[in-house]
């Protein structure tokens, strides 16, 4: 039987793990890497796996918010709560995971499924409630999310938890960098690998027979950038849009060990889409990682899995699936092994957490479907297909979702056409072979159809209703408008393509109280600190503003100039701004209290503050700004 045995070291449960430091613990673990390998080749020859039965399984993943929306550190508090074993901690305090239980693929498993998710987010929504009035959201990236939220203090204490990130910045040498360049840039370093847990998935399984598992495992990379393209969800990562589905860049790049300063084999980046197509036996993913990623972790190891084997007892695989573990694909294989009964399936982990749970439900059977409903002309894919053509479909997808125009089969597609001429009468066919319930098929991908026909997504949804709140209402209260909304069209469980773009309102308790982003410009101009004064009397002049921050080359905050200073008598115009600027700053933060903010700017006798979040200039408020409230 399916069982969800963690696949990912960062939810590893109670096993305990540790650094590999020296010569012996690599070897011992690469003893028992090769035993494990030994042993599965064995299975594989004698077909040691179960068949005739297909399952899935998922598991979710959520974000905790606080009453305003933001970012809530309770998970341990909200799980002792919970007090359910299907619940579990993740990477971050701010996220914990729930794994439904596997069911049978046929009848009305997906509307099970449903049923089942609906429950135990419910119950994850009231015990939340019960702290702090905390709240529950589905979201690839929580739209709330600042970088001061993302430090080493709000990984949750485990043990294990501590040991990978450890592991990951020695090998790094460095901090850790994300540059993703979309409609806007971020580019910035992190101290931790906590930045890879602003993603939040739904993770979908699906056990596949030992005969089929190669033609099917490349099937599931050759659909991965199609079936990707029609469920983006994550647009936003720190009020910067980026890519369609930015969990994909950032969670390469959150954990990427290569270091040119070291010459490793660690060549391919942990998180990937893969390498090529395999040909002969499943075997060969496996020995694949094992050659070209170096072993980062180990654990005890009670048993031999050689003569687990030989007495009748399938092996745990534990040391393969401990370096498994390390690796992160899209699309991986997984090994799994219910009372003395071995398995093998897919998981799924490029599909985002939400919009809704009817969304979800609906991703994973548009999933489920194509994959059974493969082609007989796509099993040995690699003589149809070139294996960069279909990674190629992937990275297109993750950065515009729906638009996207891809290569399929050597033919020219729009993401849209390619689904509702091809996927969905696919996956219909797949899923009518499983004896799957009409109606739930009928229900579920025409959820997919109507996004498409209303070229909606998660990820147009968020951008469009971003860009409409930001006419009106700061970036920062724009986020939390997000977040709300999505919070409320959750709790009513409508699918995507029926939401109303989120929309500003008067009520003041879903905002945190008289804080300086409600009231700060964002749209920051600066200047260097060796700019002329001539430069920068015409920069107010052109955009009539009165105070200007001044950088260094560094990109640093490292003065302010107003335009009092700019109109002394006997000025050289070529003199530097440096030579002028006012070096004692004050600043504020974002969440800093107005009435805070004016008294400080009455205290000084300044006219402005920039706005710095976690050492980065985030906007600038004035007097004037002030004035717009009644408050200096």
């Amino acid at each position: 039987m399916l069982t969800l045995v963690k696949c990912h070291i960062k939810v590893m449960g109670s096993q305990a793990i540790k650094a590999i430091k020296n010569k012996k613990q690599r070897k011992q673990f690469i003893h028992h890497v090769l035993k494990d390998l030994e042993a599965l080749e064995i299975m594989i020859n004698d077909d040691a796996f179960e068949k005739g039965t297909q399952r899935i399984g998922a598991e979710q993943e959520l974000c905790l918010v606080d009453n305003y929306y933001r970012p809530s550190f309770n998970a341990l508090k909200i799980l002792d709560k919970i007090n359910d074993p299907h619940f579990t901690t993740e990477l971050g305090l701010f996220n914990i995971e729930a794994n439904l239980d596997p069911l049978v693929l046929n009848g009305k498993c997906f509307s099970k499924l449903e049923e089942d998710l609906y429950g135990l987010i419910e119950k994850a929504h009231l015990s939340a409630e019960a702290i702090e009035k905390n709240k529950v959201i589905l979201a690839g990236i929580l739209p709330t999310f600042k970088r001061k939220d993302l430090v080493f203090k709000n990984m949750t204490p485990h043990k294990r938890y501590k040991v990978l990130n450890d592991v990951m910045k020695s090998i790094r040498g460095r901090d850790f960098r994300v540059q993703v360049k979309g409609v806007d840039e971020l580019i910035l370093d992190h101290e931790s690998i906590l930045f890879e847990a602003c993603n939040t998935s739904f993770q979908v399984h699906l056990q596949i027979n030992l005969e089929d598992i190669v033609d099917q495992y490349n099937w599931s990379q050759a659909i991965a950038g199609p079936i990707l393209a029609v469920m983006t969800n994550s647009p936003l990562l720190l009020g910067r849009e980026l890519w369609s589905e930015t969990r994909i860049a950032l969670f390469q790049q959150s954990i990427d060990l290569r270091n040119k300063s070291h010459l490793l084999r660690e060549q391919k980046p942990r998180v990937s889409f893969g390498n090529d197509w395999f040909k002969d036996s499943i075997l060969d993913l496996f020995t694949d990682d094992v050659a070209r990623y170096t072993p980062l972790v180990t654990s005890e190891f009670e048993n031999d899995s050689l003569s687990d084997l030989k007495n009748g007892i399938k092996p745990k695989l534990k040391a393969l699936n401990l370096h498994n573990g390390t690796l992160y694909k899209w699309n991986r294989v997984c090994y799994g092994v219910h009372k003395n009964v071995a398995h093998l399936r897919i998981e799924n982990r490029y599909i985002p957490a939400g919009p809704s749970i009817k969304d979800e439900i609906a991703n994973a059977m548009f999933w489920v479907g194509v994959m059974l409903g493969m082609p007989d002309d796509c099993r040995s894919i690699w003589k149809r297909m070139g294996f960069k053509d279909a990674k190629g479909n992937f990275i297109k997808a993750a950065r515009t979702g729906m638009d996207t125009y891809f290569n399929w089969f050597d033919k020219g597609i729009s993401a849209k056409q390619l689904a509702k001429d091809f996927l969905l009468p696919t996956a219909r066919k797949g899923l009518l072979k499983a004896n799957v319930d009409i109606d739930d098929i009928d229900f579920y991908l025409n959820i997919i159809k109507k996004r498409i026909d209303k070229n909606i997504s998660g990820s147009k949804w968020l951008v469009r209703s971003s860009r409409k709140l930001q006419e009106k209402i700061s970036r920062e209260e724009s986020n939390i408008l997000l977040a709300y909304h999505l919070h409320k069209n959750q709790q009513e469980n409508l699918p995507v393509y029926q939401w109303e773009l989120a929309k500003p309102f008067e009520k003041s308790d879903v905002f945190s109280k008289n804080k300086i982003y409600k009231v700060m410009s964002t749209e920051i101009f600066t200047v260097n600190e060796n700019d002329s004064t001539r430069l920068v009397k015409n920069i107010m002049k052109w955009k009539n503003i009165h105070h200007l921050p001044v950088i260094n080359n560094e990109n640093n905050l490292v003065g302010v100039i107003a335009s009092g200073r700019l109109s002394q008598e006997n000025l050289d115009e070529d003199t530097s701004i440096k030579d002028i600027m006012v070096k004692e700053i004050k600043t504020a933060y974002p969440e800093m209290r107005i009435d805070e903010a004016k008294d400080m700017m009455l205290q000084y006798k300044i006219g402005c503050l920039p706005v710095l979040d976690h050492g980065e200039l985030v906007g600038i408020v004035t007097t004037t700004d002030l004035e717009k409230l009644n408050l200096s």
